[in-house]
């Protein structure tokens, strides 16, 4: 079983699939509390920003009251996209783990490494644990929305 963490990233994808979102959760961890959940909320809240990531960064700084999100790790359904991989640079995370990559827009790993861009003035360390679950739900929607 993956660790705690990854359930609740998981759990938050649901939401986001019960929602007809794209189904990507993402939860911010520190010294082992929970900061943050979140999942897509692009076509609800009709903005382009709402991406699981992005909202969960959000949240994390408010409870934090800081924009620095020092020594948190982000846990996501998917590889984070540009944008996504942007705001978790900005935002000073230590860490981030994905559960299932992204061919099309993965930033980390997929399409561009951006984490491992010496250029930039901060580092983000990352990991890759694939969650089968995460990819074969992503799939599923996506299959689903070509049929309809």
């Amino acid at each position: 079983m993956l660790d705690k963490y990854i359930e609740l990233a998981y759990s938050e994808a649901l939401k986001a699939k019960d929602k007809n979102e794209v189904p990507v959760g993402a939860v911010i961890v520190k010294d082992g509390i929970v900061l943050a959940k979140a999942h897509n909320l692009r076509i609800t809240k009709s903005n382009a920003l709402y991406h699981a990531e992005t909202m969960a960064i959000e949240k994390a700084c408010k409870m934090l009251a800081s924009w620095r999100l020092d020594g948190c790790v982000l846990y996501t359904t998917l590889e984070p996209c540009i944008m996504c991989a942007g705001a978790i640079l900005q935002s000073r995370m230590e860490k981030v783990v994905f559960t299932s990559l992204d061919a099309k827009f993965g930033c980390v790993v997929s399409q561009y490494t951006l984490f491992d861009d010496n250029l930039l003035g901060h580092r983000v360390s990352y990991e890759y644990r694939e969650d089968i679950r995460s990819k074969l739900l992503l799939q599923e929607f996506f299959k689903d929305l070509r049929k309809n």
